[in-house]
């Protein structure tokens, strides 16, 4: 890397790391002053009313105490008035949801979007991820959307593309990839950044965990119901254990990057516990190597088998020592472990958005929003073929993973046989398109 690129990712390092600081500050000010009424409330929308949905809108409210939750939005009744009771229990005083702003159906966030939010957080299964995210920019809305952003190359781009759109408007959008706000997380990234253990040659991402989650099938559910109920299982809701845990490794891989791509990939997983037709598609192991242009590798590997070692981890291999990412710590020619406070990175990603919009300074997440996206993409598609992808073929792909039409008695992309078992990718035979 050359000195100037080197010191100008430095530079907006710290920068990045004061912001954060200078965010929190604020947000505990917000917390303990008197505002005038109405003077600078900003009002929130839900989009996803699951549980991730629900937390995020608590983090929300933890964050800003003169944000209101104003409007909500999902596809099934229950899910939503499940959801608002629990995040008024939480946060009561700062919820103020009418009957006429709970919207319901595939149109809900298009519902939403013409309301009056100021804000709105996106927590939906992927696949909507990157189409309600494009339509609450066009609609001229602050964005907080969780990972992972898309399921296949054309929604990467689609996040891209947004992302263009709101720095146009001046806008922000923050990512759910969360560790990007913790301030341990940060300070360590910092140190490896300006060379605490010298050029990456190695780095190992780690996301072993058991519980296989499904949900039982109710008979009055169609077909397109139970997967979006169930949606964790299904690759095209999903994007499969690479988009549903391990991406948050990878993206803290693409961090010590500096963003960069890598050139190709290739992996292999399957399927050994997550046996049976209330599991879908989706497997429940993957283990893939990237490659870089000059040469590091990146390992990584993702399990959800019940019973199995767990481990979840960042470990990058330097030419002047390691670093242990998320135990925040760094031994080599450099020893350093970072001694701080320890925070809530779920919280601090609201205080920066919120931080962001009131001082008129848009933070824009979306472009480690698509690249991490897609490396979870490869990741996952590298074990259902079995082969090498490149990350310029796969950035040109124009498959698209979806139903034609939405709707609750429309037919899903992936469909079962006979028998309710769910056809799944074969390595050797099954192609990335």
């Amino acid at each position: 890397m050359n000195n100037a690129r080197q010191e100008s990712r430095r530079a907006f390092l710290k920068s990045s790391i004061a912001s954060i600081g200078t965010a929190t500050v604020a947000s505990l000010a917000m917390r303990n002053q008197a505002h005038a009424a109405g003077s600078d409330v900003l009002r929130v929308g839900l989009i996803g009313c699951g549980p991730r949905g629900t937390g995020a809108a608590v983090n929300a409210l933890n964050a800003d105490a003169n944000a209101k939750l104003t409007a909500v939005a999902d596809l099934f009744p229950d899910m939503l008035d499940a959801s608002l009771q629990e995040i008024t229990n939480a946060k009561g005083s700062q919820v103020a949801v009418d009957r006429d702003h709970r919207f319901l159906g595939f149109d809900s966030c298009k519902q939403l979007l013409a309301t009056d939010v100021d804000v709105v957080l996106i927590a939906l299964p992927t696949y909507f991820h990157s189409i309600c995210l494009e339509a609450a920019i066009q609609a001229g809305k602050h964005v907080f959307c969780e990972k992972i952003h898309a399921v296949d190359a054309m929604g990467m781009k689609q996040v891209l593309a947004a992302g263009e759109e709101a720095r146009k408007r001046g806008l922000s959008i923050v990512s759910g990839l969360a560790w990007r706000y913790d301030t341990g997380v940060r300070e360590t990234m910092k140190r490896v950044h300006d060379g605490a253990i010298g050029d990456i040659v190695s780095i190992v991402e780690t996301c072993n965990t058991g519980g296989l989650r499904s949900r039982l099938r109710q008979p009055a559910w169609s077909e397109m119901e139970y997967q979006i109920r169930d949606w964790f299982n299904f690759y095209w809701l999903s994007c499969d254990l690479p988009g549903l845990n391990l991406v948050h490794n990878l993206d803290k891989a693409a961090w010590a990057m500096h963003e960069e791509p890598p050139v190709k990939a290739w992996g292999m997983g399957g399927r050994e516990s997550r046996v049976g037709k209330q599991f879908g598609d989706a497997w429940d192991h993957h283990a893939t190597i990237f490659e870089y242009a000059n040469g590091t590798r990146l390992h990584a590997y993702c399990r959800q088998q019940d019973g199995c070692r767990t481990e979840i981890s960042d470990m990058f291999y330097g030419t002047k020592g390691r670093c242990d990412l998320l135990n925040n710590r760094i031994d080599g020619e450099t020893k350093w472990h970072y001694e701080g406070p320890a925070c809530n990175r779920f919280d601090l990603e609201h205080v920066a958005l919120f931080s962001s919009i009131r001082n008129g300074q848009p933070i824009n997440n979306s472009l480690y929003m698509a690249r991490s996206s897609m490396l979870g993409i490869i990741a996952t598609w590298a074990s259902y073929s079995g082969n090498e992808i490149t990350w310029a073929d796969a950035i040109e792909s124009k498959y698209r993973v979806a139903p034609e039409r939405l709707a609750l008695d429309a037919t899903p992309p992936t469909r079962p046989d006979a028998d309710g078992n769910y056809p799944r990718p074969v390595p050797g035979i099954s192609k990335f398109l």
